[in-house]
């Protein structure tokens, strides 16, 4: 397993150390199902924006919930060694809830990057105000038309619900 995959206390630490250095943190986080190339190019946009890319990816009970029973394909360490494996991406860390909060109130990033399928208006309110609270950036990297992990679920002919 990777160096990069860290619990979530652990990426707090490393977090508190990139900012004493005077290094800025960017937060992302998802499912990252069936990674893409929608996704590597989105990541690659993210950690431009930093020193450093953390991601955090939804464990498998919460997939469930947000995308649906057949979801997901692949389990959380699958899909944290995968991440963990690209170039722009420093960090990894599962959580277990639906939103990342409690990631955000943990590690304190200096960016948060969300695609552009949102808006910093249709960010989830529980999160936004956790930025609020920690001080962060919200930067909405441009929709990457064509690329979804449900389109190609459909494609492969798999039930994704």
């Amino acid at each position: 397993m990777s160096g990069k995959i860290l619990d979530l206390n652990e990426l707090a630490k490393r977090s508190a150390e990139l900012r004493e250095n005077g290094c800025r943190l960017v937060l992302t986080n998802g499912c990252f199902d069936l990674l893409h190339v929608g996704h590597v190019r989105y990541l690659s946009s993210a950690r431009a924006l930093g020193d450093a890319l953390a991601v955090g990816i939804n464990g498998d009970e919460s997939v469930g919930t947000l995308k649906g029973a057949n979801r997901p394909i692949n389990n959380e360490r699958d899909r944290a060694e995968v991440l963990s494996a690209l170039e722009a991406v420093d960090f990894v860390t599962v959580f277990r809830e639906a939103r990342a909060t409690r990631v955000i109130e943990a590690i304190r990033p200096a960016i948060y990057v969300k695609g552009g399928d949102y808006t910093p208006e249709t960010l989830n309110a529980e999160e936004r105000d956790a930025l609020d609270r920690v001080g962060s950036e919200i930067q909405i990297i441009p929709f990457q038309p064509g690329y979804s992990t449900s389109r190609l679920i459909k494609r492969l002919g798999v039930s994704s619900s």
